[in-house]
């Protein structure tokens, strides 16, 4: 994985808007209704190689796919995981949200309400059968149009995300919690290896662990606790083998635009976050809610051999950061941990669901990336 060693090089999380024609084809794909697989195929290589363009135009070092081809950064799971049973359903609402809408009842019927604008109708998954990998080809396609797409751009390095082992759906064939994720995790240890084979740096998209970690009101702390070190282990264990320095995690907090006043301190993340066998960790920062928690850094001891991503970018609103903001908050972050540890990154994904109505709209994004772009620079110029 690259370092700053000369220059802070900037990134993001991975998922982007996908354009509308795609969108058209991929609703037909999501309702089971007739489409044509040539022409789907056709339009998300068209789109990895445009979105794959967009991102180096606008400055950034470290680029991905955009996630042109998954309807979302988990559900994609139901294409290339076997033992599963899937119906539609209702919004699926996490148990660590409930506090925090039991306290603005009317502002997050709203904000739910949202989710209409996507092009995919949500699942209710059932684990009913030992699980397995049947993504072998699905995974590779992905690859092949991100190696396409990278034909004649100049990039530092380029990542491809995919999703960590969690209990997708209710459990109906293991005979425990613990046991039906490590044999996820084994599944998509197969994902895993074809991405870091392929020369991408993998990204492990986890906002689990921050859900787990939450208050639900129906588990005490230490009860949470336990539970995020079962899934850390089921992690690792999918992880095994694998160069840390070929892997970053991502974690965040699961609500969106909102008060947030219910999300947990960072401080209180962080040391599990770091159990990780990962070299790189990105997280959420331009989130007022969370901005102040470079300060966490001065408690906290980042290992030698590990490399922050904070998200200086916000993906739930569309004001657009100061590239001064942000490089006030990279030299924060430097001056803690050292310039070479630390990466510019977004907070989370901008369309982790494909949808006609991202929260930030797709324009906004590319003037994101380059105040971010921006930043950096300042940011390398009082550094080096």
């Amino acid at each position: 994985m690259k370092t700053s060693t000369d220059r802070i090089i900037t990134t993001h999380v991975g998922s982007l808007g996908r354009p509308t024609e795609l969108l058209d084809v991929m609703k037909e794909k999501a309702h089971g209704r007739p489409y044509d697989t040539v022409n789907l195929a056709e339009l998300v290589a068209r789109s990895v190689r445009d979105i794959v363009r967009r991102q180096v135009e606008t400055g950034l070092d470290v680029v991905t796919d955009g996630e042109m081809g998954k309807v979302s950064f988990v559900t994609y799971v139901l294409e290339r995981l076997s033992g599963y049973s899937s119906t539609d359903g209702e919004t699926m609402v996490p148990p660590s949200w409930k506090v925090e809408i039991d306290a603005f009842p009317e502002y997050y019927g709203e904000y739910l309400g949202k989710y209409k604008n996507t092009v995919a109708p949500l699942r209710v998954m059932e684990c009913i059968d030992a699980v397995s990998y049947v993504g072998a080809e699905a995974v590779q396609t992905d690859i092949s149009n991100l190696q396409a797409a990278l034909s004649g751009v100049d990039v530092v390095e380029v990542f491809m995300p995919s999703a960590s082992p969690s209990g997708f759906g209710s459990n109906h064939h293991y005979g425990s919690e613990i046991e039906y994720e490590t044999a996820v995790g084994e599944a998509l240890r197969e994902e895993y290896l074809a991405i870091v084979n392929a020369g991408f740096v993998l990204q492990i998209d986890d906002p689990w662990l921050i859900e787990i970690l939450s208050e639900d009101g129906m588990r005490d702390e230490a009860q949470r606790s336990r539970m995020a070190n079962e899934h850390i282990e089921a992690l690792n264990h999918a992880l095994r083998g694998i160069p840390t320095d070929r892997i970053r995690l991502h974690t965040c907090y699961g609500l969106n635009h909102g008060p947030r006043i219910h999300d947990m301190d960072f401080r209180d993340v962080a040391p599990y976050m770091l159990k990780v066998n990962a070299g790189a960790y990105s997280f959420e920062v331009a989130n007022p809610r969370h901005a102040h928690e470079w300060k966490t850094w001065s408690d906290i001891t980042l290992p030698d051999d590990k490399v922050l991503i904070p998200g200086l970018i916000g993906h739930a609103t569309n004001y657009v950061e100061h590239p001064e903001l942000i490089a006030d908050t990279i030299c924060s972050y430097a001056g803690i941990v050292g310039r070479e540890r630390v990466i510019a990154g977004a907070d989370c994904g901008f369309s982790s669901r494909a949808s006609y109505h991202p929260e930030v709209h797709p324009t906004v994004v590319w003037e994101k990336f380059k105040a971010l772009a921006e930043g950096a620079r300042i940011a390398s110029e009082r550094l080096w």
